[in-house]
């Protein structure tokens, strides 16, 4: 299966700073500026995807709308930034065997990139007296994560000269592919969401107020490669959308039982769907108190066209030698993908279904006054699938209004697969409008330490309508 350039770019966002897990909202410019913390934060549309109760609480806006919020965050956990760089300045130098053990290295460890790119198109949401709150929007995500066991990054930089490989090595007595990847994790997914909620109080006592939400999502997936060892359990499967310009070879396209899906011109046809729910309860105790619970990404996507699967199988000699230079996507997919010299070998099938990234979301927050508000969130994934955190999320955020039009916005937060990030914002931000931009950790952007990452969220035409009480 030969892979043409389009794909290896798309690979390469994955593998720069790759791949998965949508640990935050990045199109949500306040979201970001607070590091991710938003369970007790977000109001109106923003509430989508993180605890639709939220459109229930008193305060929001008539009407609230946006158009073109975007961001995008890149980090590492095991790669140092000069080594970074090195894949863009150096992109067309041969490595040195010394320079290809220690790429190695820095490979092996089981958050080596990840990568998060979002952007809402437009979202709307409306108070209706008495009904409850409806808000509306559409999304776009690109979510990705690659973790490497000591093997595979050995496999991937040396090729046939990898350890792993005894100067006897005889293919019958060779080791299964789930033990040589064993915690090993290849991850991408893509897509375009529709989302719907609603929210409403529910309970109103003097010093207590309590509302419920619920969100509902229709999902187009426009590609999956999700490829992951663990525990001695190999799951290896993609789809992609044919926009992608994959060669899949005779072999495969002949195949009755490969559901090909041509292009039709359109930007990125959808090769899977989905359905997803949101569950959501929030308080407001007192004037200053909230807190807020929540289980997102409840259902499944079921991927139909051009998809490919793999089972277990023994360890076979790789011919190459590995990465040879800087510009590596091109080994990366070879290793993966079903090529002449792949570690798996893939075979068509009919439909593969996955559960959506849930995660279980809780925050708790402090509003004094207008001018400062403070939350703690915590954010656990329920399963291990593309698109979902490697690791449980914390964060601390806090909102400060020096002025009553200008809010800025920081905070701390550990864990999501991408370490401990300061963030901070800016936002004009009047009861009628907002602007702002924002990174999700400032000292990832400064710094040449160890655990590089990059984030940028910005929006510039937030605007609401009709002035809400908690303001």
């Amino acid at each position: 299966m030969r892979i043409s350039t389009p794909f290896l770019f798309f690979l390469a966002l994955c593998a720069s700073g790759r791949a998965v897990q949508a640990q935050t909202d990045l199109s949500n410019f306040s979201n970001v500026a607070r590091g991710g913390v938003s369970n007790t934060f977000v109001t109106d549309y923003q509430a989508i995807g993180i605890n639709p109760a939220n459109l229930g609480r008193s305060g929001n806006a008539r009407v609230a709308l946006t158009i073109g919020e975007f961001g995008i965050g890149v980090g590492s956990q095991s790669l140092t930034r000069p080594q970074l760089e090195n894949f863009v300045r150096r992109a067309g130098e041969d490595l040195t065997r010394s320079e290809k053990l220690e790429l190695a290295r820095a490979f092996t460890s089981d958050n080596t990139l990840n990568l998060s790119v979002d952007a809402t198109s437009v979202a709307l949401s409306v108070v209706l007296p008495v009904v409850g709150s409806f808000a509306f929007n559409m999304r776009q995500r690109v979510t990705g994560h690659l973790a490497l066991n000591k093997n595979t990054a050995e496999l991937l930089f040396l090729g046939k000269d990898a350890p792993i490989y005894p100067a006897n090595f005889n293919p019958a007595t060779a080791p299964l592919i789930s033990e040589v990847m064993d915690g090993t994790a290849v991850q991408l997914a893509a897509y375009n969401e529709y989302n719907i909620a609603y929210g409403r109080n529910v309970l109103s006592l003097p010093g207590l107020k309590l509302s419920g939400g619920v969100g509902y999502r229709y999902i187009q997936g426009l590609g999956v490669v999700d490829i992951r060892s663990e525990n001695g359990k190999l799951e290896a499967y993609s789809a992609l959308s044919p926009k992608f310009d994959v060669d899949y070879g005779k072999l495969i396209t002949n195949n009755p039982s490969f559901n090909r899906q041509q292009d039709n011109d359109k930007l990125l046809q959808p090769v899977g769907k989905g359905n997803g729910f949101d569950l959501g309860l929030a308080a407001e105790i007192g004037k200053m108190v909230r807190a807020g619970v929540s289980v997102t990404d409840i259902g499944t996507m079921t991927w139909e066209g051009n998809l490919l699967v793999a089972n277990d199988q023994k360890l076979r000699r790789l011919r190459s030698n590995g990465v040879n230079s800087y510009e590596f996507v091109t080994e990366l997919a070879d290793l993966f993908a079903n090529g002449t010299d792949s570690l798996l070998q893939y075979k068509p099938a009919q439909k593969q279904s996955a559960n959506l990234p849930t995660k279980f979301r809780a925050g708790v927050g402090l509003k004094v006054g207008t001018r400062l508000e403070v939350g703690f969130d915590v954010t656990q994934p329920m399963n291990n699938v593309a698109g979902n955190l490697p690791d449980t999320f914390y964060g601390l955020g806090i909102d400060v209004k020096p002025l009553k039009w200008i809010r800025l916005s920081t905070g701390i937060s550990s864990g999501g697969g991408y370490g401990t990030g300061f963030p901070v914002g800016f936002a004009i931000a009047s009861n009628a409008y907002e602007l702002g931009f924002s990174t999700r950790d400032l000292r990832g952007i400064l710094t040449d330490d160890k655990n590089p990452y990059g984030s940028l969220a910005m929006g510039f035409l937030r605007l609401k309508i009709g002035k809400g009480t908690r303001e």
